[in-house]
Protein backbone atom coordinates (compact mmCIF):
# COMPACT_ATOMS: atom_id res chain seq x y z
CA UNK A 1 0.00 0.00 0.00
CA UNK A 2 1.40 3.39 -0.99
CA UNK A 3 2.26 5.70 1.91
CA UNK A 4 2.37 9.43 1.08
CA UNK A 5 3.74 12.14 3.34
CA UNK A 6 3.23 15.87 2.79
CA UNK A 7 5.58 18.56 4.11
CA UNK A 8 5.01 22.29 3.58
CA UNK A 9 8.36 24.10 3.69
CA UNK A 10 7.62 27.83 4.09
CA UNK A 11 5.07 27.64 1.28
CA UNK A 12 3.27 31.02 0.96
CA UNK A 13 -0.33 29.86 0.82
CA UNK A 14 -3.50 31.88 1.03
CA UNK A 15 -4.73 30.68 4.41
CA UNK A 16 -3.17 27.86 6.38
CA UNK A 17 -1.37 30.09 8.90
CA UNK A 18 -2.46 31.36 12.28
CA UNK A 19 -0.31 34.45 11.73
CA UNK A 20 -2.34 36.80 9.54
CA UNK A 21 -0.95 39.06 6.81
CA UNK A 22 -2.63 41.80 4.82
CA UNK A 23 -1.23 40.67 1.48
CA UNK A 24 0.56 37.72 -0.09
CA UNK A 25 3.62 39.97 -0.49
CA UNK A 26 3.72 40.49 3.29
CA UNK A 27 3.38 36.75 3.85
CA UNK A 28 6.24 35.99 1.47
CA UNK A 29 8.44 38.61 3.14
CA UNK A 30 7.67 37.06 6.54
CA UNK A 31 8.28 33.48 5.43
CA UNK A 32 11.46 34.23 3.48
CA UNK A 33 13.11 36.48 6.04
CA UNK A 34 16.70 35.28 6.29
CA UNK A 35 16.71 34.77 10.07
CA UNK A 36 13.46 32.80 9.99
CA UNK A 37 14.53 30.57 7.11
CA UNK A 38 17.88 29.91 8.78
CA UNK A 39 16.10 28.58 11.84
CA UNK A 40 13.70 26.51 9.72
CA UNK A 41 16.57 24.95 7.78
CA UNK A 42 18.41 24.01 10.96
CA UNK A 43 15.30 22.43 12.48
CA UNK A 44 14.53 20.64 9.22
CA UNK A 45 18.06 19.25 9.04
CA UNK A 46 18.29 18.10 12.66
CA UNK A 47 14.70 17.04 13.48
CA UNK A 48 12.45 16.55 10.48
CA UNK A 49 14.82 14.76 8.09
CA UNK A 50 16.89 12.30 10.17
CA UNK A 51 13.85 10.39 11.43
CA UNK A 52 12.65 9.90 7.84
CA UNK A 53 16.08 8.84 6.60
CA UNK A 54 16.13 6.12 9.25
CA UNK A 55 12.59 4.78 9.01
CA UNK A 56 12.51 1.04 9.51
CA UNK A 57 10.10 0.90 6.55
CA UNK A 58 11.60 2.91 3.68
CA UNK A 59 8.67 2.35 1.29
CA UNK A 60 7.01 5.78 1.33
CA UNK A 61 6.78 8.97 -0.71
CA UNK A 62 7.39 12.44 0.74
CA UNK A 63 6.25 15.53 -1.12
CA UNK A 64 7.90 18.78 0.01
CA UNK A 65 5.93 21.79 -1.18
CA UNK A 66 7.75 25.09 -1.68
CA UNK A 67 6.77 28.39 -3.25
CA UNK A 68 7.85 29.12 -6.79
CA UNK A 69 9.24 32.40 -5.43
CA UNK A 70 11.61 30.77 -2.93
CA UNK A 71 15.03 32.32 -3.63
CA UNK A 72 17.26 29.97 -5.61
CA UNK A 73 19.98 29.71 -2.96
CA UNK A 74 17.41 28.47 -0.46
CA UNK A 75 15.99 25.99 -2.95
CA UNK A 76 19.51 24.73 -3.66
CA UNK A 77 20.12 24.28 0.06
CA UNK A 78 16.89 22.33 0.45
CA UNK A 79 17.70 20.05 -2.47
CA UNK A 80 21.17 19.40 -1.05
CA UNK A 81 19.66 18.37 2.30
CA UNK A 82 17.35 15.77 0.72
CA UNK A 83 19.94 14.43 -1.73
CA UNK A 84 20.14 10.67 -1.43
CA UNK A 85 16.51 10.32 -0.33
CA UNK A 86 14.70 8.69 -3.28
CA UNK A 87 11.39 9.03 -1.45
CA UNK A 88 11.45 12.83 -1.72
CA UNK A 89 9.87 14.96 -4.42
CA UNK A 90 10.06 18.76 -4.25
CA UNK A 91 7.00 20.47 -5.66
CA UNK A 92 7.09 24.18 -6.56
CA UNK A 93 3.77 26.01 -6.53
CA UNK A 94 2.62 29.62 -6.86
CA UNK A 95 0.58 31.01 -3.96
CA UNK A 96 -2.78 29.24 -3.81
CA UNK A 97 -5.39 28.35 -1.24
CA UNK A 98 -3.69 26.08 1.29
CA UNK A 99 -6.08 23.13 1.38
CA UNK A 100 -6.90 23.29 -2.33
CA UNK A 101 -3.31 22.90 -3.48
CA UNK A 102 -2.36 20.32 -0.86
CA UNK A 103 -5.35 18.10 -1.65
CA UNK A 104 -4.52 18.31 -5.35
CA UNK A 105 -0.88 17.35 -4.76
CA UNK A 106 -1.80 14.36 -2.59
CA UNK A 107 -4.23 12.98 -5.15
CA UNK A 108 -1.77 13.53 -8.00
CA UNK A 109 0.87 11.60 -6.06
CA UNK A 110 -1.27 8.46 -5.80
CA UNK A 111 0.28 5.99 -8.23
CA UNK A 112 -2.99 4.11 -8.67
CA UNK A 113 -6.06 5.98 -7.36
CA UNK A 114 -8.10 2.78 -7.63
CA UNK A 115 -6.06 1.34 -4.76
CA UNK A 116 -6.17 2.45 -1.11
CA UNK A 117 -3.33 4.49 0.30
CA UNK A 118 -2.05 5.91 3.57
CA UNK A 119 -1.30 9.59 4.10
CA UNK A 120 0.41 11.70 6.73
CA UNK A 121 1.52 15.29 7.27
CA UNK A 122 5.04 16.12 8.39
CA UNK A 123 5.86 19.57 9.75
CA UNK A 124 9.35 20.80 8.89
CA UNK A 125 10.29 21.33 12.56
CA UNK A 126 8.95 18.08 14.06
CA UNK A 127 10.20 14.50 14.28
CA UNK A 128 8.45 11.14 14.29
CA UNK A 129 9.63 7.83 15.65
CA UNK A 130 11.82 5.86 13.25
CA UNK A 131 9.21 3.07 13.22
CA UNK A 132 6.26 5.35 12.40
CA UNK A 133 5.78 4.14 8.81
CA UNK A 134 6.17 0.51 9.87
CA UNK A 135 3.60 0.85 12.66
CA UNK A 136 1.19 2.81 10.47
CA UNK A 137 1.23 0.14 7.79
CA UNK A 138 0.96 -2.67 10.35
CA UNK A 139 -2.09 -1.05 11.94
CA UNK A 140 -3.96 -1.11 8.63
CA UNK A 141 -3.22 -4.81 8.30
CA UNK A 142 -4.30 -5.51 11.88
CA UNK A 143 -7.52 -3.49 11.48
CA UNK A 144 -8.33 -4.33 7.87
CA UNK A 145 -11.83 -5.51 8.75
CA UNK A 146 -12.66 -2.09 10.20
CA UNK A 147 -10.93 -0.05 7.53
CA UNK A 148 -12.59 -1.84 4.62
CA UNK A 149 -15.99 -0.64 5.85
CA UNK A 150 -15.10 3.05 5.62
CA UNK A 151 -13.88 5.52 3.01
CA UNK A 152 -11.37 6.93 5.48
CA UNK A 153 -9.99 6.01 8.90
CA UNK A 154 -7.28 7.53 11.07
CA UNK A 155 -4.38 6.08 13.06
CA UNK A 156 -3.29 8.29 15.95
CA UNK A 157 -0.20 7.95 18.13
CA UNK A 158 -0.93 10.37 20.93
CA UNK A 159 2.20 10.37 23.09
CA UNK A 160 5.22 12.48 22.35
CA UNK A 161 7.53 15.25 23.51
CA UNK A 162 7.57 19.01 23.38
CA UNK A 163 11.21 19.99 22.98
CA UNK A 164 13.56 22.91 22.58
CA UNK A 165 16.78 22.14 20.72
CA UNK A 166 20.04 23.93 20.20
CA UNK A 167 23.81 23.71 20.42
CA UNK A 168 23.59 22.64 24.08
CA UNK A 169 21.32 19.70 23.32
CA UNK A 170 17.67 19.05 24.04
CA UNK A 171 15.27 20.16 26.75
CA UNK A 172 11.94 18.36 26.68
CA UNK A 173 8.88 17.15 28.50
CA UNK A 174 6.63 14.24 27.61
CA UNK A 175 3.04 15.14 26.77
CA UNK A 176 -0.22 13.50 25.78
CA UNK A 177 -1.90 15.16 22.83
CA UNK A 178 -4.45 13.28 20.72
CA UNK A 179 -4.68 13.98 17.01
CA UNK A 180 -1.62 16.15 16.73
CA UNK A 181 -0.14 16.59 13.23
CA UNK A 182 2.95 14.44 13.82
CA UNK A 183 2.41 10.67 13.78
CA UNK A 184 -1.20 11.02 12.64
CA UNK A 185 -1.95 8.87 9.62
CA UNK A 186 -5.06 8.39 7.50
CA UNK A 187 -6.28 5.50 5.40
CA UNK A 188 -8.05 6.43 2.15
CA UNK A 189 -10.07 3.87 0.23
CA UNK A 190 -9.44 3.36 -3.48
CA UNK A 191 -11.38 5.69 -5.79
CA UNK A 192 -11.94 8.09 -2.89
CA UNK A 193 -10.71 11.67 -3.53
CA UNK A 194 -10.58 12.65 0.14
CA UNK A 195 -7.16 13.40 1.65
CA UNK A 196 -5.71 14.09 5.06
CA UNK A 197 -5.81 17.77 4.06
CA UNK A 198 -9.60 17.71 3.85
CA UNK A 199 -9.70 17.74 7.64
CA UNK A 200 -8.30 19.83 10.46
CA UNK A 201 -6.14 17.35 12.33
CA UNK A 202 -7.80 17.81 15.73
CA UNK A 203 -11.27 17.33 14.19
CA UNK A 204 -10.54 14.09 12.36
CA UNK A 205 -12.38 11.87 14.91
CA UNK A 206 -15.61 13.73 14.10
CA UNK A 207 -15.58 12.37 10.57
CA UNK A 208 -14.15 8.85 10.64
CA UNK A 209 -13.30 5.92 12.91
CA UNK A 210 -9.90 6.12 14.55
CA UNK A 211 -7.42 3.69 16.02
CA UNK A 212 -5.33 5.14 18.85
CA UNK A 213 -2.05 4.02 20.41
CA UNK A 214 -0.64 5.35 23.68
CA UNK A 215 2.03 2.72 24.29
CA UNK A 216 5.15 4.72 23.38
CA UNK A 217 6.26 8.28 22.53
CA UNK A 218 6.03 8.62 18.76
CA UNK A 219 6.77 12.26 18.00
CA UNK A 220 8.73 15.35 18.99
CA UNK A 221 7.21 18.79 18.57
CA UNK A 222 9.82 21.52 18.66
CA UNK A 223 9.13 24.86 20.28
CA UNK A 224 11.08 27.55 18.47
CA UNK A 225 11.00 31.18 17.48
CA UNK A 226 9.02 30.65 14.29
CA UNK A 227 6.28 28.22 15.36
CA UNK A 228 3.21 29.50 13.56
CA UNK A 229 0.93 28.32 16.36
CA UNK A 230 2.97 30.12 19.02
CA UNK A 231 3.04 33.63 17.55
CA UNK A 232 -0.04 34.42 19.63
CA UNK A 233 -0.23 34.13 23.44
CA UNK A 234 -0.27 30.46 24.45
CA UNK A 235 0.27 28.59 27.67
CA UNK A 236 3.95 27.99 28.34
CA UNK A 237 5.21 24.41 28.59
CA UNK A 238 8.09 23.79 30.95
CA UNK A 239 10.92 21.64 29.61
CA UNK A 240 13.96 20.15 31.34
CA UNK A 241 17.40 19.35 29.91
CA UNK A 242 17.70 15.71 28.96
CA UNK A 243 20.12 13.46 30.77
CA UNK A 244 22.83 11.66 28.82
CA UNK A 245 20.69 8.50 28.88
CA UNK A 246 17.67 10.41 27.59
CA UNK A 247 19.74 11.88 24.77
CA UNK A 248 20.53 8.30 23.83
CA UNK A 249 16.84 7.46 23.84
CA UNK A 250 16.07 10.41 21.56
CA UNK A 251 18.77 9.24 19.18
CA UNK A 252 17.46 5.67 19.09
CA UNK A 253 13.80 6.61 18.82
CA UNK A 254 13.85 9.80 16.74
CA UNK A 255 17.35 9.86 15.17
CA UNK A 256 17.97 13.21 16.89
CA UNK A 257 21.69 13.34 17.68
CA UNK A 258 23.22 15.71 20.19
CA UNK A 259 26.46 16.03 18.23
CA UNK A 260 24.51 16.89 15.09
CA UNK A 261 22.53 19.55 16.96
CA UNK A 262 25.73 21.05 18.33
CA UNK A 263 27.30 21.17 14.87
CA UNK A 264 24.30 22.72 13.11
CA UNK A 265 23.28 25.20 15.83
CA UNK A 266 26.71 26.22 17.09
CA UNK A 267 26.89 29.26 14.81
CA UNK A 268 23.55 30.71 15.86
Amino acid sequence: MQVIGLCRFSYPAFGGFQVEHDSIEERIAYLYAEARLEERFRLFETLALPCLREQTDQDFDLIIVIGDSLPSHHEDRLRALVAGMPQVQIRKEPPRRQREVMKEILNQTRRDPKLPCLQFRHDDDDAVSVDFIERLRATVIDCQGLFRKHKTAAVDFNRGFVAEVGADGISATEVFRPFYVASLGMYVRGNCPLTIMNFAHERIPRFMPTVTFSDAPMWVRSHNGSNDSRQKPVKAIDVEPLTRAQHGEFEARFAIRRAHLASVFSSL
